[in-house]
C-alpha cells in the first residue's frame, strides 16, 4: 500500500515515520503529474513546493493554525493532503476542486487566493484578529518569489513589521529571486538561527549594550549590521522581521526541524526557502515556464498536446511586432506574464523596448502613462482581471491626462477552468465610467489587428478586450486599416428582432440568425464593435426596422453594454432583453460547457429570440 492511501487528514500525516516522508512527497508528485496530465493546469510550480508543503502540515496544527497560500495555484500538495486527496482528480472541472484554496471547498483553505501578492496582509489580518480574541494559533503564508514584486506584498511587510504581530511568512524561492548563498553552511546557521540558545544570546547582548546609552545604540545598529553582512535579507530585517535563510527547500527533515524552531518566536519572521520548479518530473525541471500553466500533455514524454489554430494573443503579438517595425515608439509592458499576453516575442525582437515590471499592474500603467507623456507609444498588455488591481492608475494617471496609452486586456470574458478569480467578466463594467477612454471589442481575430492598428493611431488612451483561446479561422488582412472610431457594422439586416453583440459572439448572434432564419424569422445582426463611444445612429437606424433588441456581452449584466443600452432606448417603446452574466462569481469548469450554462450558444440566443416574439 502506498504511503499516501493512508492519509486523509493532517493528523495521519502525523503519524507517518520522518524517514518516509520524502516517499510520501515522491507519490504526491505522482498524484499531481497523472492527474494534470489529464485536467492540465499549474504544474512546475506545485511540483516545487510538494516538500515544503508535508513539511508545514507536519509541524502546524491546520485548520486552527492557518495556512495561507499565495496566488493559490502552488496549493495542490495541500488539497491532498487536507483530505481532498480522493477528489483530487476533479481537480479544475466543473463541480470539481478548484485550482485555488477556496474557503467555501474545505476549512483548511483559511483565505482564497487567485490574485498575487495578497497573503502577507491576510495573514496579518488574521495574526490581529487571534490577539483581538485572546486566542493561541499561529499563522503561516506561503509567497512566491514572483508575488514579492507585487506592492501589496510590502505594504503587508511594512505593516507587520510595524505591528510585531506572532507570524511566519515564508518565501518559496524558486527563481532566485534574493539569493544564490544555498548550501551546507547556510542550512546549518538556519537551524542555529532558530534555535532557542542563539537567539537568547542575541537578546542578551542587546538588551546589555542598550544600557550604555553613549554608545548603546550605535553598537546595537553595528550588532545588526554584522548579521545583514552575515546574512542576506537586510530588507526584511529593516521592516521589523526576523529573516532566516536560505535554506534547501527539498530537505524535509531538515525543514521540519527549522519550523519547529519557529513555532517558538513569538514576533513576526521571514524564512527564505529555495525551491525548484517542476521537483522530480524531468521535463518541468527542464521547461517550468511552458509547464508553469500546462494544458493535456504525456507523462512518460512530457510532450504537451499543441492546438493547430491561431489564437488572439498570437494576432495581437504579431501584429504588434508588426507595428513596431515601423515606429520606433512603440514600447510594450507587461506584469510578469510575457508568455501569456505575447510578449514574449516582441522581447526577442525589441529587447530595449520590452519592459517587465513584475507582478505589480498599478506600476506597469502609471510607468506607461509616463512614457506616453513624453511622447512613447506604450501598449500595456495585462489580463483582464489583473487589470481590476489598477483601476485608479488608469483613471488617475492615464485617463485624467488623457495621455494615449493602449490597454490590451487579454483573457477577457469567461476563462475556463481557472474559475472566478481569473474570469475577465467585468472590465466593460468598470473601464465604462471612465472619461477619456476609448472602448473596443473585436469580434474576430482580424479585427482585433485592425483595432490594434486603430488604437495607436488615435492618440488617445484606448482599450482592446479580447478573449482566451484560437479566433474564428478568418483571414487576416496584410494591410491593416484604421477604423472609424464608436463605429457599427450591420452584418444582417431583418424586420422581427435585432441582436446587437459586441466580441466574441458576434459570430454566435450570426450563427443565431441562420438558426430563426429556418424558423422564418429574421434577425438583424449588429456587430457594435466599441462599448465607449457607443454608435447610437446604428441603434436608431435600427428601431425603424423593429422594436425587438437583445444585446450579448461575455461581460457581468451590470453596467455593460445591455444597460447602456436599454438606458438609450428608455422611452421609444423598445423591448430589450440582455444577455450576459449574472450577478454571482461564475465558477469554474470546461469553457463550453460554462458558456452552454450562461446562454451564449447559439441556440441558447435563438431561443431568447423566440421567446421574446
Amino acid at each position: 500500500m502506498k504511503i499516501l492511501d493512508s492519509i486523509n487528514s493532517p493528523c495521519d500525516l502525523k503519524k507517518i515515520k520522518k524517514e518516509d516522508l520524502s516517499y510520501l512527497a515522491k507519490e504526491i508528485r505522482a498524484e499531481i503529474i497523472n492527474t494534470i496530465s489529464e485536467n492540465g493546469g499549474h504544474l512546475s510550480s506545485n511540483l516545487g513546493v510538494v516538500d515544503l508543503s508535508v513539511a508545514i502540515h507536519y509541524v502546524f496544527n491546520a485548520p486552527r493554525d492557518k495556512i495561507i497560500w499565495d496566488v493559490g495555484h502552488q496549493s495542490y500538495a495541500h488539497k491532498i493532503l487536507t483530505g481532498r486527496k480522493d477528489k483530487f482528480k476533479t481537480i479544475r472541472i466543473h463541480n470539481g476542486l478548484s485550482g485555488f484554496p477556496k474557503r467555501s471547498e474545505s476549512e483548511y483553505d483559511a483565505f482564497s487566493t487567485g490574485h498575487s501578492s495578497t497573503s502577507i496582509s491576510a495573514a496579518l489580518g488574521f495574526a490581529a484578529a487571534r490577539d483581538l480574541k485572546n486566542e493561541d494559533y499561529k499563522v503561516v503564508a506561503v509567497i512566491g518569489d514572483g508575488s514579492m514584486t507585487g506592492g501589496l506584498a510590502f505594504e503587508g511587510l511594512q505593516n507587520a513589521g510595524h505591528l510585531k504581530k506572532d507570524m511566519l511568512i515564508i518565501l518559496n524561492d524558486n527563481e532566485m529571486f534574493i539569493s544564490h548563498k544555498v548550501g551546507a553552511v547556510a542550512g546549518y546557521f538556519a537551524k542555529l538561527l532558530t534555535a532557542g540558545m542563539a537567539r537568547k544570546f542575541e537578546e542578551k547582548v542587546m538588551k546589555t549594550v542598550s544600557r550604555f546609552h553613549s554608545f548603546g545604540s550605535p553598537f546595537r545598529k553595528f550588532i545588526k549590521r554584522v548579521k545583514v553582512m552575515l546574512f542576506p535579507g537586510m530588507l526584511f530585517e529593516e521592516m521589523g522581521f526576523t529573516y532566516i535563510g536560505p535554506v534547501q527547500g527539498h530537505n524535509i527533515n531538515n525543514l521540519i526541524v527549522i519550523l519547529e524552531n519557529l513555532k517558538n518566536i513569538k514576533t513576526p519572521v521571514l524564512l527564505h526557502v529555495i525551491t525548484k520548479k517542476g521537483k522530480g518530473y524531468a521535463p518541468a525541471e527542464e521547461d517550468p515556464v511552458n509547464f508553469h500553466g500546462v494544458g493535456k500533455f504525456d507523462v512518460k514524454t512530457g510532450k504537451i498536446e499543441q492546438k493547430k489554430t491561431v489564437t488572439y494573443t498570437k494576432v495581437f503579438s504579431d501584429t504588434l511586432i508588426k507595428l513596431a517595425q515601423t515606429d520606433n515608439k512603440i514600447v510594450a509592458v507587461t506584469a510578469a506574464m510575457p508568455e501569456g499576453t505575447g510578449l514574449d516575442k516582441f522581447a526577442e525582437n525589441f529587447p530595449d523596448r520590452y519592459f517587465d515590471v513584475g507582478i505589480a499592474e498599478g506600476h506597469a500603467v502609471t510607468f506607461a502613462a509616463a512614457m506616453a507623456a513624453d511622447g512613447m507609444r506604450p501598449v500595456c498588455a495585462i489580463y483582464s482581471t489583473f487589470m481590476q488591481r489598477a483601476v485608479d492608475n488608469i483613471i488617475h494617471d492615464v485617463a485624467l491626462q488623457n495621455l494615449p496609452v493602449v490597454f490590451a486586456l487579454d483573457r477577457a470574458g469567461l476563462v475556463g477552468e481557472d474559475g472566478g478569480t481569473h474570469h475577465g467578466v467585468f472590465d466593460l463594467s468598470y473601464l465604462n465610467y471612465i472619461p477619456n477612454l476609448i472602448i473596443m471589442s473585436p469580434s474576430d481575430e482580424n479585427e482585433l489587428q485592425n483595432m490594434l492598428k486603430t488604437a495607436l493611431n488615435s492618440n488617445k488612451p484606448c482599450v482592446i478586450r479580447y478573449p482566451k483561446g484560437v479566433g474564428t479561422g478568418v483571414a487576416l488582412d496584410k494591410l491593416l486599416c484604421v477604423l472609424e472610431i464608436g463605429k457599427a457594422v450591420v452584418l444582417k439586416k431583418g424586420s422581427d428582432i435585432c441582436f446587437l453583440a459586441i466580441g466574441n459572439h458576434v459570430e454566435t448572434c450570426l450563427k443565431a440568425a441562420d438558426l430563426l432564419s429556418k424558423k422564418n424569422v429574421n434577425a438583424s445582426v449588429v456587430n457594435m464593435r466599441f462599448l465607449k463611444p457607443l454608435d447610437v445612429n446604428v441603434v436608431k437606424g435600427m428601431l425603424s426596422r423593429t422594436k425587438r433588441f437583445i444585446t450579448v456581452e461575455e461581460n457581468a449584466l451590470s453596467s455593460g453594454l445591455g444597460e447602456i443600452v436599454k438606458a438609450f432606448l428608455c422611452g421609444s417603446g423598445a423591448e430589450v432583453e440582455c444577455i450576459g452574466l449574472p450577478d454571482k462569481f461564475i465558477e469554474h469548469g470546461n469553457l463550453e460547457a460554462l458558456r452552454k450554462k450562461y446562454g451564449f450558444t447559439p441556440e441558447n440566443i435563438a431561443e431568447k429570440a423566440l421567446q421574446m416574439l
